[in-house]
């Protein structure tokens, strides 16, 4: 297609009413050649995967003159035109697995009379095996499957009890595809998550997974050369290098790639903001970030086997994996260890870090709605750091910690964990972009978190109270300061113990060298 996926009134004063588009067309003639019937795509959220299935209908209904000077206008075959059945569970919200039926019975019907297909029917899976049947047979044509966003009725109720059932009528309903393989010429599915087949796809094992071939890396995205070349008219007085650290870093074994909503925002309203963000972050994501206490500074250095990261079930949740999926870690490196591929993951970019943590701190900050009391402490944090005034940091960060509401605590042990005070303590510091080094290993021992600026290094240590070292006499009696005496900047030696009786800071110390 010629538009970039972006509603439509947004794109028009982007571009003025001017076609722009990145041709991602030979992905299609690619797909069609390698001769595998069954296809699969994970991409994050608003990532330009609608628009794909947009194309791949417009071409297989033959539609020739919406390809004029894209790659597959001389490389397809429009002499044959396909019926296409296009599901798009995207703009739907579902709760119940009956709602689900309800839903799919009701696309089907539509369909149907689209193709003046009569059905008459009890089950959704019926309609479909059906419609499918008398489509082939009324057309003459095998027919083409395209199913977007297929896991969105299972990821908006990952953390409520009924999703089991939502997932056995997906898994019935998805598997008259396995049965219909002889009518069918083509079929691709897209989504964020990539559900273990035995959860969903049981019958259908045939279905190729893309999301990780470095061939089809770059299938939806825009890299830097699309950016510089397509857009160029609109990126006159814009800085490149800022543009790239706030949007750009998303990879998928390939190019480093944009999130096409950022970019066409971006150059809508040339403001820096976490565009991609604010169109919502998933509740359920929050929901197990918090359920499974994760260690924010995790996300810094995280490595994660290949085989985790392909697939996860319903009752197994692996976070890491997820937290790639939608778009939140993405694919930094790999390395082989014995019979296993790893992955090296990293945060993409400046978007993702900022809005991330920044919704965590509100998810546990009680006066979130009182937007000058963040201010203030959102500065007082900033401020600590950037000039060099690290006392500043224990009245920041004993108000914060007094805000967040006792229930909090009720049903849950967090306020025992050394790691939930310190994933605090990152989330600020990550939302005010300072360059963080968590779990800093030195010749002595392991510094629990350094921050770099240009003046100046501050090594903290957070721990528990205890009656035994307490943090800063263990950063001094193990040296850490030692591997950045070199660097001739001010050194600041932070130690800080929290008591899990008050949920609160019971020793803030430091020293600068």
């Amino acid at each position: 297609m010629r538009q970039l996926p972006i509603a439509k009134t947004e794109l028009q004063k982007i571009v003025e009413g001017n076609f722009l588009y990145v041709d991602k067309t030979k992905f299609i003639k690619d797909l069609v050649d390698a001769n595998h019937e069954y296809y699969f795509l994970s991409r994050p959220r608003r990532f330009g995967k609608s628009l794909f299935i947009d194309t791949l209908q417009c071409a297989f209904e033959g539609e020739k003159e919406l390809f004029k000077g894209l790659y597959l206008e001389n490389n397809w075959d429009w002499s044959v035109k396909y019926p296409v059945i296009r599901i798009n569970f995207g703009h739907v919200g579902i709760k119940t697995a009956e709602a689900l039926e309800s839903v799919l019975v009701n696309i089907m019907i539509n369909m149907a009379q689209n193709f003046d297909i009569e059905l008459h029917y009890n089950f959704a899976f019926e309609y479909f095996k059906y419609l499918i049947e008398k489509l082939y047979h009324k057309t003459k044509q095998p027919v083409v499957i395209l199913i977007d966003e297929y896991d969105k009725p299972l990821l908006d109720n990952l953390t409520e009890p009924n999703v089991e059932e939502i997932r056995k009528t997906l898994s019935g309903f998805y598997s008259v595809l396995k049965d219909a393989s002889t009518n069918l010429k083509f079929v691709f599915l897209t989504g964020v998550s990539r559900f273990s087949k035995t959860s969903i796809f049981s019958k259908l094992n045939n279905l190729t997974d893309i999301s990780l071939i470095p061939d089809y890396a770059d299938i939806c995205g825009i890299t830097q050369h699309d950016l510089e070349t397509v857009f160029a008219d609109y990126l006159k007085d814009v800085n490149l290098k800022e543009v790239k650290e706030w949007y750009d870093g998303y990879n998928f074994k390939g190019s480093d790639l944009y999130n096409p909503y950022d970019v066409l925002m971006f150059l809508w309203q040339k403001e820096y903001r976490p565009y991609w963000f604010e169109t919502g972050t998933p509740t359920f994501l929050l929901d197990l970030i918090k359920q499974k206490k994760y260690f924010l500074p995790d996300l810094e250095n995280l490595e994660i086997a290949e085989v985790q990261l392909g697939e996860f079930q319903l009752n197994n949740i692996d976070l890491n994996a997820l937290l790639f999926q939608t778009g939140y870690l993405t694919y930094k490196s790999e390395y082989r260890l014995g019979l296993y591929n790893y992955f090296r993951l990293k945060i993409p970019n400046i978007e993702v870090r900022l809005g991330l943590n920044d919704f965590l701190i509100n998810m546990f900050y009680a006066n979130g709605s009182d937007t000058n009391s963040k201010t203030r402490l959102y500065k007082s944090v900033y401020l600590s750091i950037a000039e060099n005034r690290p006392q500043d940091l224990e009245a920041a960060f004993q108000s914060f910690f007094a805000s967040i509401p006792y229930e909090w605590y009720k049903n849950n042990d967090i306020a025992h964990f050394e790691g939930f005070y310190s994933s605090m303590f990152y989330a600020f510091f990550a939302a005010q972009g300072f360059e963080i080094i968590p779990e800093d290993f030195t010749n002595k021992g392991r510094i629990d978190m350094t921050i770099r600026t240009d003046s100046a290094i501050f090594i903290f240590e957070l721990k528990m109270k205890t009656n035994i070292t307490n943090a800063l006499q263990q950063i001094k009696s193990r040296k850490y300061h030692e591997k950045y005496t070199a660097e001739n900047k001010t050194i600041f030696l932070i130690g800080i113990e929290f008591d899990e009786d008050v949920k609160n800071i019971s020793e803030f110390e430091y020293e600068k060298l």
